[in-house]
């Protein structure tokens, strides 16, 4: 944790997909399928649904994240020579039971009870983030699950994190938002939320302006970080 003072903000937001949920779980409980090579397989899969959420955004062809998530599982399965359609209806299944991360219910509970404004922003569409929140034990923790459905493009396109301001009516100065994506994070900040990056995975930073706030290692520092 750094030592870091964030000032006023009453809200965090969240990212989901690598920030609350674990992505890596969902191959992880297909290893009868994938075999050993399932983190291989995990890493392409989410590689090529990020650049389908940016290609189709660039191009203004968009659908939702579950139809993407479809279009990069395709995409995996066929480069790997996998090519199950029970196989492939698992993995899309697992990916609606995906897991939370070990620290997020503590961090969250507590940081209600410190009285703190809870959202997610997601790429997510709505039925993929009622699942994960509720399978999570998380769901009812939030006062917002946003979208991108709502903006009708991907992240990030400032149009996304504008969601959160007329959502949550708050100046985005007094949002503290999180992402383990760091092209996720730049972009929040480049869009003027205070922005902590969570680099669960030791990587190295952007090179970039924007560069956000702070760093963290998990989210289990938050209640010791944010002041309302």
């Amino acid at each position: 944790m750094q030592n870091l003072t964030l000032g006023k903000t009453p809200v965090c937001v969240f990212d989901a997909y690598g920030t609350l949920f674990d992505i890596s779980s969902v191959a992880r409980g297909a290893q009868d399928i994938l075999g050993p090579n399932w983190e291989a397989f995990s890493e392409t899969w989410r590689t090529k649904q990020l650049q389908y959420t940016w290609l189709r955004s660039l191009m203004d062809q968009h659908v939702d994240f579950w139809r993407v998530t479809k279009e990069a599982l395709d995409f995996t399965m066929a480069s790997t020579g996998i090519g199950d359609a029970d196989a492939h209806q698992q993995l899309m299944h697992l990916y609606l039971s995906i897991s939370a991360y070990p620290e997020v219910l503590k961090t969250l509970s507590q940081l209600r009870t410190q009285g703190v404004r809870l959202a997610i922003l997601s790429n997510g569409s709505p039925t993929m983030l009622e699942a994960a929140t509720s399978n999570a034990g998380i769901g009812t923790l939030f006062e917002a699950v946003l979208s991108v459905e709502q903006a009708g493009v991907y992240k990030p396109h400032p149009s996304v994190y504008q969601l959160v301001v007329d959502e949550m009516r708050i100046p985005k100065e007094q949002v503290c938002f999180m992402s383990s994506n760091s092209w996720d994070a730049w972009a929040a900040k480049a869009f003027g939320f205070k922005v902590l990056w969570c680099n669960r995975f030791g990587q190295a930073p952007e090179q970039l302006p924007w560069a956000p706030d702070g760093q963290i290692t998990d989210l289990s520092c938050l209640p010791e970080m944010i002041v309302v």
